[in-house]
């Protein structure tokens, strides 16, 4: 049977960064409230600003230093505002997908001298278990038709063009790295390829 979705409600949000229409979907893959903040005409339209945020409590929430979600996701809101139109999708998965506790747990492991990537494989889960299946739907449910993928991953976007989404582009989202969390986004371009530090290569 294939997945359903469902957007059950649409309401506006004032924000920092102007007006956001806040979509909240059901669906039958999770038992997660995911959703989307939409701002402008997006339905058939091309090249749309998109980002697909997965949660982070401890950086979304509580402005932890050390990961970049939080900065992206205030980045990518700034963007998107600025463009005039796209969407933020906010996805329940916290953590690479592994959930908040394991996160926690992957915390202590890197401050006993693990990477992050190490640090989940220790606690018997892959380096990343993100998927993007809910969020094609939701892109699909918008009638969205390509979009500008705001992201620093590429198998985000190889996963996305898998799930049948017309990605036209990519738009770097590369927040200032600090001493708190420098190591773990070499971590991610080193052992994700994640295309970070760009202008600083040779």
């Amino acid at each position: 049977m294939k997945p359903q979705l469902e957007n059950l409600v649409q309401t506006p949000i004032p924000t920092k960064h102007g007006e956001f229409i806040l979509h909240y979907y059901s669906n039958t893959i999770d038992d997660k409230e995911h959703v989307a903040l939409v701002k402008g005409e997006v339905a058939d339209k091309e090249n749309v600003p998109v980002r697909i945020h997965s949660e982070c409590f401890t950086g979304d929430v509580l402005g932890s230093r050390r990961c970049d979600c939080g900065e992206q996701l205030d980045m990518a809101l700034q963007m998107i505002d600025k463009a005039g139109f796209g969407v933020l999708i906010y996805l329940r998965q916290e953590g690479r997908g592994i959930g908040l506790l394991k996160k926690l747990q992957a915390y202590n492991l890197q401050d006993q001298g693990m990477d992050t990537v190490d640090a989940n494989i220790h606690l018997g889960h892959l380096a990343d278990e993100r998927e993007y299946s809910i969020a094609a739907l939701m892109l699909e449910n918008l009638n969205v038709r390509s979009i500008k993928l705001m992201t620093n991953n590429p198998k985000k976007i190889e996963g996305l063009e898998k799930l049948g989404i017309n990605v036209a582009g990519r738009i770097p989202v590369e927040a200032v790295a600090h001493e708190d969390n420098v190591g773990y986004l070499k971590t991610k371009a080193k052992k994700m390829a994640h295309m970070l530090f760009e202008s600083k290569k040779s």
